[in-house]
């Protein structure tokens, strides 16, 4: 689904080039707040961190609910502007105490349809110097697709953003947007559709045969954006029994959605809620959203669905980015970044890879990222408790938020960096969670992870007289040459790690000491 990004590690830019937030244009980006002003929440975001890979700094959210009953009123809701207000004013306080430049505000559906939007927004801006940007349609599909090439860099395939009062499609091709269309499919206003159910059937179909009409057949990846899709896909794991619980890049089936949707209209929606953790004003919508998402799927027939958790904030930050920033691969930066804000030995990772990539040298591009950010974060935590840091290596590598990543890769980097301070992944409260890679996947990650731990005993400031590995696979041997700096570093507790690693790989060790 994406496209090779640069040459594995000789360029600058490279997976091991000058991490990218050590540039001037970069930089800039370090701190970016954004204000959505949606149809059904308001939301403050602060990105920090790696520019390509940002991480949220801080995230509210108000439920205001400024959409509804607008399709009767043609009004905003009248309480949800004064809890709007409110929030604004409140974000454009925090952006102060957070010494941001200011935010850049966006509102979408309920307030460019509403009567009272331009008053609104006059509003807005005389009360806390805000000043709201409406979009319309097409440019909020734009950036929600380019919030998806964010996580997604080179993605192809049909990006669908439902909000409170609006649905947008847009086309990605080889990281660019292509084609857009904007609709009223959202659940404030289908909830107001005349003619009951089965009115609103009719009304969704027409809708829908229309768009498929504007954007012609896309079979490919279908990505949805936007809380009430995610909202599906919660309840969608908690009846499949789904033990990662990560929306961001999880995957369903349309036959998933159509037992998902049956699920939801068999059981009682306040007792779901909870069990899934979802607000009660979103899950209100939750059943229009699911109507509207079955017929998504027939008309388009996409081949699978990815979960986005990133879309239209995330897509004005990726329209501040300039074009060699976007070139960037997510992961590897921000695990560049992480390795250079938590690790002992900044910088060690590089020198690590290359000591353990013998071991698979028969890696794609695809693999070899991994084993990247594998040893760009073998040493971040590091300050955690012995007793708990394999554990807390798992934990927070399958959890952080990580753009770039399958749900498959997250549990072979978590499964790897676990083995880099345990031996045994049996035992664990993840043991669930290993079943989401087979048995040889779980063996790679344990072999990387133990010749992490091996590779991390030889520790030198001249990095390059670490010694090599020579897997030999066909005589199950494994070779070990070390250098007299090296050599010297070679003591019981190497010599046991090193045993280790030849276990996991069923090698015979062998190990030369040479005299240069």
């Amino acid at each position: 689904m994406t496209t090779e990004l640069t040459d594995v590690a000789t360029q600058d830019s490279g997976l091991f080039g000058r991490p990218i937030f050590e540039d001037p244009e970069a930089r800039a980006l370090s701190r970016v707040g954004v204000v959505d002003v949606g149809s059904n929440s308001v939301r403050l975001v602060v990105f920090d961190g790696a520019a390509r890979s940002p991480a949220y700094f801080y995230n509210e959210k108000i439920m205001c609910a400024l959409g509804a009953g607008l399709a009767q009123t043609g009004r905003l809701n009248p309480e949800g502007r004064k809890r709007a207000l409110a929030a604004i004013a409140r974000f454009q306080h925090l952006a102060k105490g957070m010494r941001l430049y200011g935010v850049t505000a966006v509102a979408t559906a309920a307030v460019r349809e509403a009567d009272d939007g331009p008053d609104f927004c006059a509003e807005v801006l005389r009360e806390t110097g805000v000043q709201i940007h409406v979009i319309d349609g097409a440019e909020e599909a734009r950036l929600s697709a380019q919030g998806v090439l964010l996580g997604w860099p080179g993605a192809y395939g049909l990006v669908c953003d439902i909000g409170g009062s609006s649905m947008e499609l847009a086309e990605i091709i080889d990281g660019e947007v292509g084609r857009r269309v904007t609709s009223s499919l959202g659940p404030f206003k289908l909830r107001d559709t005349k003619g009951g159910k089965k009115g609103r059937k009719a009304y969704i179909n027409e809708t829908l045969d229309r768009l498929h009409a504007e954007m012609g057949n896309q079979k490919n990846r279908l990505f949805l954006v936007g809380g009430s899709w995610r909202a599906i896909a919660r309840i969608d794991m908690h009846r499949r029994g789904y033990p990662l619980a990560v929306l961001h890049e999880y995957r369903m089936t349309a036959t998933a959605v159509q037992k998902t949707a049956r699920y939801i209209a068999e059981h009682d929606l306040e007792e779901l809620r909870h069990k899934c953790g979802i607000s009660s004003s979103r899950m209100e919508l939750v059943p229009l959203a699911t109507e509207v998402l079955k017929g998504v799927l027939r008309r388009f027939q996409p081949y699978d669905i990815a979960i986005s958790s990133y879309g239209i904030r995330e897509g004005m930050l990726y329209e501040q980015m300039p074009e060699h920033v976007r070139r960037r691969d997510p992961l590897i930066e921000a695990c560049h970044f992480s390795e250079a804000k938590d690790a002992r030995l900044p910088g060690f990772g590089r020198s690590l890879y290359k000591f353990i990539l013998p071991l698979f040298k028969n890696a794609k591009y695809e693999k070899q990222r991994l084993l990247k950010a594998a040893c760009l974060l073998h040493d971040v935590n590091w300050r955690a408790h012995p007793d708990y840091r394999a554990e807390t290596c798992f934990d927070t590598t399958t959890q952080s938020n990580l753009g770039g990543l399958k749900h498959s890769e997250r549990v072979f980097l978590g499964l790897a960096l676990l083995h880099r301070y345990r031996n045994r992944r049996e035992g664990t409260r993840f043991e669930a969670i290993y079943d989401l890679i087979d048995e040889r996947t779980q063996k790679e990650a344990e072999v990387l992870g133990k010749a992490m731990r091996f590779g991390a005993m030889l520790w030198m400031q001249n990095r390059e007289d670490m010694g090599e590995l020579y897997w030999r696979p066909k005589k199950r041997e494994l070779h070990l040459i070390l250098p007299p700096a090296a050599g010297a570093l070679y003591g019981e507790v190497s010599e046991a790690r090193f045993h280790s690693l030849c276990r996991a790989l069923d090698a015979e060790p062998k190990v030369k000491f040479s005299k240069k």
